[in-house]
């Protein structure tokens, strides 16, 4: 019997993962999983570049708007979702498409999630103080110095996250990341990796064309609309916390563009360091490649 397939599509954002995506969902007749901790959010539209309404009518998406942003989401709930959804539609297809560019979700899905120690509830609340007498800067800093490897490649405005991760490492000792690549869990189907990349300059153009156009599309809108929610981690997020100095009249807009597109590169390139330490992974050029290429 020929085994069921789920083909993982990794790259930084705006490299070009869904237009492919869908190609190749076309190709082999198959559905996608978005692999993306913002797209999944019914809220969050322009600043998490979902796939457009035409690009969505044209293969059938998951994990796409299917949570709020008052539900707690992250790897384990994704990885949950991500494998019932698999079984299901491996009922109706031989292949499925994963997309997205949240590399612990995929790493949850391909190998699943080790248990984290339980953290006492008087180093988190000592933290939590912290952070609300010191401030943002402070976690950076403290994450920054005391486990580099996780501030490489963490979002590195999210506090939720940041906390958490200072949290594991102040009970244990040991960095976030020791508890999320120990034993890795077989998957009762194949996997196929495939990277997509481009030249550093021409990305980092593409993500500042990007902004803009999210700006001309009604980003600021959106934003003013959700900023009754701004302390939810979910807006705790590139592209949305650039926002609150402005509405608070601390800033311009033209200053919130640029920070967005600046923390936009900044996260593009902590995707690429963590992707490219993944094994198997296919690399391809993004603007050459097509479905011929890939190794079915």
């Amino acid at each position: 019997m020929i085994p069921k397939k789920v083909y993982i599509i990794v790259g930084p954002t705006a490299v070009g993962k869904t237009t492919f995506a869908i190609s190749l969902a076309q190709h082999l007749n198959a559905e996608i999983i978005s692999a993306d901790a913002r797209q999944c959010y019914q809220e969050l539209n322009i600043g998490v570049a979902r796939p457009t309404k035409h690009e969505l009518s044209l293969v059938p998406h998951h994990f796409i708007a299917s949570h709020s942003i008052h539900e707690m989401v992250n790897a384990a709930v994704f990885e949950s979702y991500a494998l019932a959804k698999v079984n299901e539609l491996f009922k109706k297809y031989d292949s499925v498409v994963m997309v997205g560019g949240t590399g612990l979700y995929i790493k949850a899905f391909c190998e699943g999630l080790d248990a984290i120690p339980t953290i006492d509830a008087s180093v988190r609340e000592s933290i939590q103080k912290k952070y609300s007498l010191l401030g943002l800067e402070w976690l950076q800093k403290e994450l920054a110095q005391k486990d580099p490897l996780f501030w490489e490649q963490c979002e590195q405005q999210n506090p939720q996250r940041l906390m958490r991760a200072l949290e594991v490492l102040s009970a244990t000792g040991n960095s976030i990341l020791t508890f999320q690549q120990q034993n890795k869990k077989n998957r009762p189907f194949d996997m196929v990796k495939i990277g997509l990349q481009m030249p550093r300059d021409l990305l980092y153009e593409r993500i500042n064309q990007r902004v803009e156009k999210m700006v001309s599309d009604g980003l600021e809108d959106e934003m003013k609309n959700l900023f009754p929610y701004k302390d939810l981690n979910a807006l705790q997020t590139v592209g949305y916390h650039e926002w609150l100095p402005y509405f608070e009249k601390k800033s311009s807009i033209n200053e919130v563009v640029k920070n967005i597109q600046q923390n936009t590169r900044h996260y593009a390139k902590r995707q690429m360091t963590w992707f490219q330490k993944v094994d198997q992974i296919q690399w391809y050029e993004a603007l050459t490649v097509s479905t011929t290429q890939i190794n079915f």
